[in-house]
């Protein structure tokens, strides 16, 4: 069986449930979903879907890097949105911290998300 590693940084906000940042089994890497959260306060940064959305790049980022690779590393990505009309916003975000090839991705309108945040991604990184 492939040993699980945990990866921790303070650079990104604390898990506020019973789940890691991030399991590294192997290549691949396993980034838990990531809300807006400043990682110093644990509450979300205030401004609209292009300010949280910011913020959750540089949380995966910053677990990413924890783990050796970076955002870069991407090979799938699943947003989730509670409200799609933000979708266009997003992408525009995104573009700005990945380039070709995009790594896979599914956006998903769900009606919650923690923290009352509009926005959560999580990853699957090759390193």
């Amino acid at each position: 069986m492939t040993e699980l590693e945990q990866i921790r940084t303070s650079s990104a906000p604390e898990a506020i449930g019973p789940y890691s940042q991030a399991i590294k089994s192997g290549s691949l890497v396993f980034l838990s979903g990531q809300i807006p959260l400043d990682p110093k306060s644990m509450e979300i940064v205030e401004g609209n879907i292009e300010a949280q959305a910011h913020q959750v790049f540089q949380n995966l980022i910053a677990v990413a890097e924890a783990a050796g690779g970076t955002l870069q590393n991407a090979a799938k990505l699943t947003i989730y949105l509670t409200d799609l009309n933000d979708f266009v916003a997003v992408n525009n975000i995104m573009a700005q911290y990945f380039s070709q090839p995009y790594p896979a991705r599914a956006t998903i309108q769900v009606s919650a998300l923690p923290k009352g945040s509009a926005i959560e991604v999580d990853a699957i990184l090759l390193v």
